[in-house]
């Protein structure tokens, strides 16, 4: 399955925030989305799940509309993380992953045993069984993106779009996320994350992509986008040897 943007625009305030872009992701790659702050990158992948308007261009998803599609049709086809992490309700973290399979479910019914065991799985995933009757409110900011990122997982979606899946995340669990995503992708989904980390980044995903100033700058390997002449052209710092960075 592959879930394409095509020559995307979209506009703020009169200007464009994203300019025409284009990327793809496909079934059993893990690619990150890579680019200073103000870059493009939430924007593009808010336009792709149809959350923001777009002035110009095409989501394609195996060559037809996504955006054409029910909204259930979408809601299983892609799951997604958001970059905000805010959660209105004090409802128990469970519930919170069971949300998660709401497409899935038949209006007003109760959970399937197949919903009771995604959400299993998902909560296995990233070690959240450990305060899954606490409200989701009184969580720290990293019990709560673990929650959410087990909310996506259990919509057992082949695609995959998650905005700083990292973010507010100690060393450990920082790795332990980007593992998940990468077998999740090489058991066959399509992953596409935003990552300000770029040495993990470099270790974990197949494919990059660079944006700058709403444009896709560079894409590739890993190896063929984090150059020395990538890094200080858009993001003005220098690399060392030992993967740390220093500015220009």
């Amino acid at each position: 399955m592959k879930l394409e943007a095509r020559s995307i625009t979209a506009l703020a305030a009169g200007r464009p925030i994203v300019d025409t872009a284009s990327l793809s992701v496909a079934s059993g790659e893990l690619v990150g989305l890579i680019g200073p702050n103000g870059a493009g990158k939430s924007t593009l992948l808010k336009t792709m799940l149809g959350l923001r308007p777009r002035s110009s261009g095409e989501i394609q998803l195996d060559g037809h509309d996504f955006l054409a599609m029910p909204a259930e049709a979408r809601a299983r086809a892609v799951a997604f993380l958001p970059q905000d992490r805010h959660v209105e309700w004090g409802l128990p973290a469970r519930d919170i992953v069971m949300l998660g399979r709401y497409p899935h479910r038949a209006r007003f019914g109760a959970p399937s045993p197949d919903d009771r065991a995604a959400v299993a799985r998902a909560l296995d995933a990233v070690d959240g069984h450990s305060f899954i009757d606490r409200p989701v409110t009184v969580l720290s900011g990293g019990e709560r993106t673990r929650i959410l990122l087990a909310r996506a997982l259990a919509v057992e979606a082949p695609i995959l779009l998650a905005d700083e899946p990292i973010a507010a995340l100690d060393p450990y669990h920082q790795l332990h996320v980007m593992e998940i995503l990468r077998d999740r992708a090489h058991a066959g989904a399509a992953v596409l994350a935003v990552i300000h980390d770029l040495a993990l980044a470099a270790r974990f995903m197949d494919r990059i992509v660079l944006m700058h100033e709403g444009g896709i700058a560079a894409e590739g390997r890993p190896g063929e986008v984090l150059t020395s002449e990538n890094l200080a052209r858009i993001y003005r710092i220098r690399p060392h040897a030992d993967h740390s960075w220093s500015r220009m």
